[in-house]
């Protein structure tokens, strides 16, 4: 089912994980893909593995936080693809830290890539949607401490959290030209990052009420709805997706 043929998109921080399989699937369904990455030689390896699937993928490592990087990176997609037609905001940080402890230096980097990269690759795509006159899906990367407290994550849910209240902010202005903006909340989920604490998956299993953590695909799913043709009438909201979680909102730290 290739309900995005003829679609062009950017996913950004897609060198790896949850970004990785929303640009896959992506890909999969028809779209053309400009994949991004920090690192040069995982966002190669990442479009190479997209490209002998079948996809349509090219990567542009770069910088993210940067604001001429992430203009540039519109300017790309466009020369090569010919129009840009979704964004998946997916680049971001985690830093955890006690609030007493925590450094104005983690702060300002937290905030560089999380919102100051998001807003300003938002702004430059949304220049390009309104210019082509055809519409556009922009899609937030937020996460359910935006929504629940969670310790050592004070000023990472801050981040998040303020995603949620850009797309909904960001309504006003881009839904006069066809633009649906949206976060989409992942909860614990399996990673190759993740992957590296041999607890986690058992104790976000524990704590978890559909009994395990998210998979990438599961994250992707979501996305991949919120930026097709089948979300039309949905903007400004965040679609949390964390098995239950913050239903019940349990500590990891809780024995």
């Amino acid at each position: 089912m290739l309900q995005f043929k003829d679609q062009v998109a950017i996913v950004t921080g897609a060198g790896q994980g949850i970004g990785l399989e929303i640009a896959r699937q992506l890909a999969e369904q028809g779209a053309a893909v400009l994949l991004n990455d920090l690192d040069e030689e995982l966002a190669e390896k990442a479009a190479e593995f997209i490209q002998k699937s079948g996809g349509q993928c090219v990567a542009y490592s770069g910088n993210a936080a940067d604001v001429d990087f992430v203009q540039a990176m519109v300017s790309e997609a466009v020369r090569v693809f010919g129009k840009l037609t979704i964004i998946v905001a997916n680049a971001g940080i985690t830093t955890f830290g006690d609030f007493f402890e925590y450094t104005p230096e983690s702060l300002q980097k937290l905030l560089d890539l999380n919102l100051r990269g998001s807003f300003f690759l938002t702004q430059a795509a949304a220049r390009q949607m309104r210019l082509q006159g055809e519409g556009g899906r922009i899609l937030l990367m937020s996460s359910v401490t935006g929504h629940q407290a969670h310790q050592f994550l004070a000023a990472y849910g801050m981040t998040k959290a303020a995603l949620e209240m850009l797309a909904k902010s960001l309504v006003v202005e881009l839904s006069p030209y066809g633009i649906t903006i949206n976060a989409v909340a992942p909860g614990a989920t399996m990673t190759e990052r993740t992957a590296e604490d041999p607890e986690y998956e058992k104790t976000w299993g524990r704590i978890t009420p559909i009994g395990r953590p998210a998979k990438v695909q599961d994250i992707a799913h979501a996305a991949l709805f919120l930026v097709s043709p089948l979300a039309g009438h949905i903007t400004g909201q965040s679609l949390v997706v964390d098995g239950g979680w913050t239903a019940v909102s349990p500590s990891p730290y809780e024995s």
